[in-house]
Formats: C-alpha cells, sequence, structure tokens
C-alpha cells in the first residue's frame, strides 16, 4: 500500500477510465447489446477522431488562461474552403489543403494577436469570431454544399477503405506495445542514475500493463469490424491514427520542450511568468498558431469523412471540445490539463451521444444530457481541487 500510494499514481485519469467503462456498460445494457458490438465501437472511434484532434490543443489553449468559441467556425470556413478550391478551382488535394492551412493559421493569429498585444481578452475575440466565420464558409462557396471526389483524400475520413487493415494494425500495436516497456524501462534506469528510489518492479510493471491491454484490445476489436462487402477486416481508422499522431507529437511538446513549460508557466501565473523572462506574447501566438494548424487537419478529416464541404461543419464543435478538455481535467483557471485526459474527455462525451442515439434520444434531450454533464464535470473539477488542496 506504501508503494502504492507513492507511485504518483493520477487518479483522475483512473476516474475518468472507470466512467468511460461504466458509461459503455450501461448503454451496452439500454441498447439491447448494440453498444459494445465492433461496428458502434469502429464508428465512434472514427466519429471521435475531429473533436479529439482540435480537443488536445484547445486543452493548451485553456491551459494558458484564455479560451477559443470560434474553433468549430473556423474548421467549417476552412473546410468549405478546402472544397471549394478542390471542386469548384479543380486544386489538388495537397494545394488547397496548403492554402487552407495558410488561412487557418492567419485566422488564428489574428485573434490571438488581439488578445496576446491588445489586452483583448480572448472570450470576446472568438466569440466575435464564432460569428463571423460562419458567415464566411458561407461565402466562400455562396451557400453550396462542395463535394469532394478524390478518392485518396476520401481515406482521410475513413469509412469503406479508410483503414489500414488488420495485419498492418497487429504491426502498430507491436510497435506501440515495445515502445511502452521501453519507455518503463528508460523511466527506471533514470531514477537509477539520480539515485532516486524506483517503484517496486511488480508495481511499474502493473501501471504499464493497463496501456498494453487497452492497446491491445483496441485493436482487437477494430480488427473485428469487417463489411459484409470486403474480404478483410477494416482494422484501424485512419482518422483515429491521425489523432493518435497529433497526441502524441502535443504530448512530447508539452513535456519535452520549452514551449510546453512556458504554457504551463504562463497558465500558472501569467505576472509572475513574464518577471522571469517567458516571452508571453510571443508563446501565445505561437500556441495560437498551433491552433490552427490542427483545426486545420481536423477540417481536412471532417471533409473527407463527409465526402463535402458543407456551410454547417463543425456547428456546435466548441461546446464539444471544451467538454472533452473539461472532462479530462483541464481547469478553466488555467494552469492544469493534461493531452491523455482531452482524449478520455472526447471519448466519454462522443460516448454519451452515441449512446443517447442507440436508445433513441431525441436531439434536444441529448443537447439538455450533454450540457448538464459539462457543469457536473466542473463541479467535479471545483470539488476535487478543494479536496486535494490543489490551487492550479
Amino acid at each position: 500500500m506504501n508503494s502504492i500510494r507513492q507511485a504518483a499514481i493520477d487518479w483522475r485519469l483512473i476516474l475518468m477510465c472507470t466512467v468511460l467503462a461504466v458509461t459503455a456498460v450501461v448503454f451496452n445494457v439500454l441498447s439491447g447489446g448494440l453498444f459494445l458490438k465492433p461496428e458502434n465501437l469502429y464508428n465512434i472511434a472514427q466519429q471521435t477522431a475531429v473533436v479529439g484532434i482540435v480537443a488536445t490543443v484547445v486543452v493548451l489553449i485553456i491551459v494558458a488562461r484564455h479560451i477559443d468559441l470560434s474553433v468549430g467556425s473556423v474548421m467549417g470556413f476552412v473546410g468549405v474552403l478546402i472544397a471549394t478550391l478542390m471542386y469548384t478551382a479543380g486544386w489538388h488535394w495537397v494545394e488547397a489543403s496548403l492554402m487552407g492551412l495558410a488561412v487557418a493559421v492567419v485566422v488564428s493569429v489574428y485573434q490571438g494577436a488581439l488578445t496576446a498585444m491588445l489586452g483583448v481578452p480572448s472570450f470576446v475575440v472568438t466569440l466575435g469570431g464564432l460569428m463571423s466565420f460562419r458567415g464566411a464558409a458561407f461565402l466562400v462557396a455562396d451557400g453550396k454544399t462542395q463535394p469532394v471526389n478524390d478518392e485518396f483524400f476520401q481515406r482521410l475520413g475513413g469509412g469503406y477503405d479508410g483503414a489500414i487493415g488488420a495485419n498492418a494494425s497487429w504491426a502498430l500495436a507491436a510497435v506501440l506495445v515495445v515502445a511502452l516497456l521501453l519507455q518503463m524501462w528508460a523511466r527506471r534506469r533514470a531514477k537509477a542514475s539520480y539515485d532516486v528510489p524506483n517503484n517496486p518492479l511488480w508495481l511499474d510493471g502493473a501501471l504499464v500493463l493497463v496501456p498494453v491491454c487497452l492497446v491491445l484490445g483496441f485493436v482487437a476489436t477494430m480488427n473485428a469490424y469487417q463489411i459484409p462487402s470486403k474480404d478483410t477486416p477494416q482494422g484501424i481508422p485512419i482518422p483515429v491514427l491521425i489523432w493518435g499522431a497529433v497526441a502524441v507529437i502535443l504530448s512530447f511538446i508539452v513535456h519535452r520542450t520549452r514551449f510546453g513549460r512556458y504554457i504551463f508557466a504562463m497558465g500558472g501565473n501569467p505576472e509572475a511568468a513574464a518577471l522571469v523572462g517567458i516571452p508571453v506574447r510571443r508563446v501565445t501566438l505561437m500556441l495560437f498558431a498551433l491552433l490552427g494548424v490542427l483545426i486545420t487537419i481536423a477540417a481536412m478529416v471532417s471533409i473527407a469523412r463527409l465526402n463535402a464541404g458543407t456551410n454547417s461543419l463543425g456547428t456546435g464543435m466548441e461546446l464539444y471540445v471544451i467538454a472533452a478538455a473539461v472532462i479530462g481535467g483541464t481547469a478553466l483557471s488555467g494552469g492544469s490539463g493534461s493531452i491523455v485526459g482531452s482524449v478520455l474527455g472526447a471519448l466519454i462525451m462522443q460516448s454519451i451521444d452515441s449512446g443517447m442515439l442507440l436508445i433513441d434520444v431525441s436531439i434536444g434531450m441529448r443537447y439538455v444530457v450533454i450540457g448538464q454533464v459539462l457543469i457536473v464535470a466542473v463541479v467535479f473539477d471545483v470539488i476535487y481541487r478543494r479536496l486535494t488542496g490543489d490551487t492550479v
């Protein structure tokens, strides 16, 4: 018991995993066993990817004591722009995507500059962007839906050919398992080199066994789903691979780069961060530029999944993204949050939404429940921090 208490286990993440598991079991019972079928879990994984991609960077935005209410509108604007350039202007998808990336970065840096340079609250700036860029999405294509016909581009959204297959999925799982074991070994070796006491080997083994089982279980589930007209299982969907790559890269940025340390320092105490020499304005602009990059990636995945760019693309997504971040343990007061938490938060949100859809809950009631889930998450965060004495 002493070893477990000293192991620095993140009990909040364990609680979120428990909530996700309980949610899945409850909806599986209510839906007559439909929720945990491989086909439904495959669809949930694909559907969560877009929100999950944006949520990973919105976590950092909130950690830095900012907010972005315009992510859905900007994603819709960029998505319609990319689709219009591909369909109406005849551009290659790479050229159209690069143009969308440039526009998204300019838009995000513009909003970030108003906050960083002029001190305008990001809430106000992005609230204006919420309306403005939704209108811009309508103006780009004159309100018309823009089809996406490029077969390779469509695979980015998943669907019929948008997965890597069973063999590649198991190969990727093997690589991830080896990486987790090597990470545990490197951590134990680093502690030993600095004469820091290590956890008992059995405890570190148990801690690494959990993600290993999750990886293997996820791959087995994805490989269990096979489209009737195909001879082989689907495997891991490409949108999920993109989401996973984004989460890994941002986790590396947060834990291994100066930029990531600066973000958390700014969120913990902006005045002290400025006094110790952290370039607060430059970091804020870089953070909003990063947001623009991930909004573009999410827009590409979304229009590839829909096979079209529509004016309604991204509508209401800001609610899901912020809810995923908050459910994942990100403090709205800034200074605290995790990328892994955003992944679990996005999965919980999508699981609740998909579960209600399976049991035929009306759309109005679904919005009521999702809104109340967000409130419950914030209330839990406040109570948790009071009980644990965590002030950031």
